[in-house]
């Protein structure tokens, strides 16, 4: 259903929210979602903490970009459709695209935050690109971009390392559904975080700025806005955890005090103790050869692969 502006009934999106709050705030270790940290506040704050000191990767994947891009190009050949599954604000993707011969491709955005595909919709079209949006779960954006039988040649880019996002099953199962809506003569341009010092990994994720613990703060702040939670933001701080067994970093929002929150419309009420967590996030590092390897499990090759400052881009086609 591919059209010029977000689509997604907004009741529709509120009761997936509720019903992920009621069942993820009830587990042990309590949880919520990451993809509800990208509201229009959340993406905002995203964007500030991608231009901090600490927090490299979006500075080395543009420069990887700007470097490799008219390679990329030359190894994928003519293509017709772009897709950028988490576009962000665009830019990675202008950096991508301006000044070579598949500028004309068709651009296809697809995300669950209508305010971060708004502002990267402006901005690609500020630069000549025709841009479709696409308000939806990356597997249900793919599989209406890319029909059955179809014969135009799609380059899909998933970059910001955002594969890191999903536990090792969770990456299998998507990376399949991206390989399912491809075809010959396809690709894949992905971004990963590679493993680095424990001290410098943290304080990505917890900057001396204290713009990412507003971030993960900011997920309470739209609990209550929108299901109407009565969070105490105040009462609860941010943390981030290197867990090498796992090779990720952990965000976590800890309740400073015991504490009971109700969430009108998810239904749920919860006792926290103190020091008690709310799991917000994962976010896992790669080595090289890992990158490689799931790739392949889900039917991709290498194809090429530019490494910079313990971060990989890499160009993979169908095999």
């Amino acid at each position: 259903m591919p059209r010029s502006a977000a689509s997604g009934p907004t009741d529709r999106h509120h009761s997936a929210f509720a019903d992920d709050v009621a069942y993820y705030l009830t587990q042990t270790p309590r949880q919520l979602p990451s993809r509800y940290l990208y509201d229009e506040l959340g993406s905002s704050l995203f964007e500030a903490i991608c231009r901090l000191p600490w927090y490299g990767i979006t500075r080395t994947e543009q420069q990887l970009l700007k470097l490799h891009r008219q390679t990329i190009f030359e190894l994928v050949g003519t293509i017709s459709t772009v897709v950028e599954l988490g576009p962000g604000s665009g830019e990675k993707l202008i950096t991508l695209m301006t000044g070579e011969p598949n500028q004309n491709a068709t651009v296809h955005l697809v995300d669950v935050s209508a305010a971060a595909l708004d502002k990267a919709r402006r901005a690609l079209s500020a630069c000549g690109l025709p841009v479709i949006l696409h308000q939806a779960t990356y597997e249900a954006g793919l599989a209406h971009i890319r029909p059955a039988g179809s014969r135009e040649r799609t380059l899909v880019v998933f970059l910001g390392s955002n594969i890191g996002n999903f536990d090792p099953p969770g990456v299998d199962a998507f990376l399949g559904s991206v390989r399912a809506a491809l075809g010959s003569g396809d690709a894949l341009l992905i971004g990963t975080d590679l493993v680095k010092p424990e001290t410098e990994v943290l304080l990505a994720y917890d900057d001396p700025l204290g713009v990412t613990a507003a971030f993960n703060r900011n997920l309470l702040v739209r609990v209550n806005r929108e299901l109407g939670g009565d969070f105490d933001v105040s009462r609860f701080g941010h943390r981030a955890v290197w867990n090498a067994g796992e090779s990720r970093v952990e965000m976590h929002l800890v309740s400073l005090t015991r504490q009971r929150v109700r969430v009108e419309r998810a239904q749920v009420d919860v006792t926290f103790e103190a020091n008690e967590a709310i799991w917000t996030e994962s976010s896992y590092k790669y080595r090289l050869e890992d990158v490689a390897a799931m790739l392949e499990r889900s039917g991709f090759r290498s194809i090429a692969q530019w490494v910079e400052n313990t971060f990989a881009l890499t160009l993979a086609g169908v095999a």
